[in-house]
């Protein structure tokens, strides 16, 4: 390399390091300083570096757990985000592999000849003569590098790095979809089981009140519309039962799927009751919110990821410089082959600049610039999204609790108003009538109540996702 060529480098080698990226700064979200006011709620201050509990371990069902855990285990939408994340951490170390020199090695044995078999006459006497046979050994070490001038290679680091941890975080969000699915889909089936039995119930009491009607109807006190009625009613409620066993199995078998089994060979038996708990989830302050969502983290990371390549294709505009030397042997004798005489070697330098590409470049950092305002622009949405999920669940948690406690007071007395209507029957003091709508009120009203209480533990399910997952040592149920 000749002293200009060295000199010319210099101010080159001084920028090694240089980055062209914008300097990154996490978006802007419009937040509140607390969340609407809502009765019973009180903002928390969890830390991040806390562990996140197993929230689902708050509902106090030993099948629940075990189910989560297979679903950890087996689900395949976990398994694809896993695999997913595992691509991204080999795509980082490939990227990171850049900022080293390559070196290679190369060893080579030829063989050749020159000239072929001839027949040379002397004095009158043929003799034949063969070619000229060569046989060469080389050893030899090459290494090239491309010193980062201009950044292009740490931007191109950072930009899989950011894009790793947005693919950790995604691994995050199938994990806390698939769970909050799961326990979603397991407490539907539980509350199907408690309609069933309430069902099984009211086909039972239906079913003697036809007898009542019947019986009535045989001895000429009733007429023959009540037990027209009784018939009714009973084949009505049947019906009901039937359809909450279709439901009942379109829960268990997305279950199935949800762990990873085939539908057709999976089976959760019935519980014998069915105790409805509410968990007890702290709200977070919008700022812990923003750091622990998964999905908000993926899309922070996004905007980093776009962030830095920009500063890739802003490097595209500046001279690209490349490194290289090379040294070995190369000998006609192997035992010769490593003597300082069979020696050689060779450095170099290389610089090469587009001159024109009209207007590739601009277009590309362009292209760049844009994609880095959809992922703010995403970011943004997603936050504001999730602030929106958090206090819509909020909401609903405490107007649910309301509700559960009016539906039951309905539901009370319109049990006792079914018994003392059906006690009037028996004593001819009303009609038949009265009694099926009795009967049709206290039926609505206890499956009324049953599905309030599945709606609180699904809303405090959905709550759990909104803020990001469990985040106490100690998640606990309200029964």
């Amino acid at each position: 390399m000749t002293k200009s060529v060295r000199f010319a480098l210099l101010p080159l080698l001084a920028l090694a390091g240089c980055s062209l990226a914008p300097h990154y700064t996490r978006p802007d979200v419009a937040s509140s300083a607390a969340w609407k006011p809502v009765d019973g709620w009180q903002p928390a201050n969890p830390s991040d570096q806390a562990p996140r509990a197993d929230w689902w371990s708050g509902f106090g069902d030993a099948t629940l757990d075990d189910l989560i855990v297979r679903a950890h285990a087996h689900n395949q939408t976990i398994a694809q985000a896993a695999a997913t994340y595992r691509q991204a951490r080999a795509a980082t170390r490939e990227a990171r592999a850049s900022l080293f020199p390559t070196v290679s090695a190369t060893g080579s044995v030829t063989h050749s000849e020159s000239g072929g078999s001839r027949t040379i006459v002397t004095n009158g006497v043929a003799s034949s003569a063969g070619g000229r046979a060569q046989t060469t050994y080389s050893a030899a070490l090459s290494g090239s590098w491309q010193p980062d001038l201009f950044g292009q290679i740490t931007n191109t680091v950072n930009n899989a790095r950011a894009t790793e941890q947005a693919r950790r975080a995604d691994l995050a969000s199938a994990q806390l979809a698939i769970d909050g699915e799961l326990a979603t889909d397991y407490l539907g089936l539980r509350a199907s089981d408690a309609q069933i039995a309430s069902l099984v119930a009211t086909v039972t009491a239906y079913q003697r009140s036809l007898t009542i009607a019947t019986n009535r109807y045989n001895a000429g006190i009733a007429p023959h519309s009540d037990v027209f009625q009784g018939q009714s009613q009973l084949a009505s409620a049947r019906s009901d039962l039937e359809g909450q066993k279709r439901t009942r199995a379109q829960f268990e078998d997305a279950i199935a799927t949800l762990v990873g089994e085939n539908a057709a060979a999976f089976a959760l038996p019935a519980a014998a009751q069915w105790a409805p708990a509410t968990l007890a989830v702290p709200v977070a302050m919008p700022s812990t919110l923003l750091e622990r969502r998964p999905d908000i983290a993926a899309a922070e990371r996004q905007v980093a990821a776009a962030n830095a390549q920009i500063g890739v294709e802003r490097a595209a505009f500046f001279p690209v410089l490349n490194l290289s030397g090379n040294g070995g042997f190369n000998n006609d004798s192997l035992s010769g082959l490593f003597s300082s005489a069979a020696s050689l070697w060779s450095v170099g330098a290389s610089l090469a600049q587009t001159i024109f590409d009209a207007g590739a470049r601009r277009a590309r950092v362009a292209a760049a610039r844009a994609a880095y305002d959809a992922a703010v622009a995403n970011y943004r949405q997603v936050t504001l999204t999730a602030f929106q999920d958090v206090q819509d669940n909020l909401a609903a948690t405490a107007i649910l609790a309301r509700q559960e406690a009016l539906l039951r007071e309905a539901s009370i007395a319109a049990d006792r108003s079914e018994a003392s209507v059906r006690f009037q029957y028996q004593s001819g003091i009303v009609v038949f009538t009265d009694v099926v709508s009795a009967q049709a009120t206290a039926l609505s009203a206890r499956r009324a109540l049953i599905q309030i209480q599945s709606d609180r533990q699904t809303t405090a399910v959905a709550l759990i996702q909104a803020l990001g997952g469990g985040w106490q040592d100690d998640v606990t149920a309200r029964r």
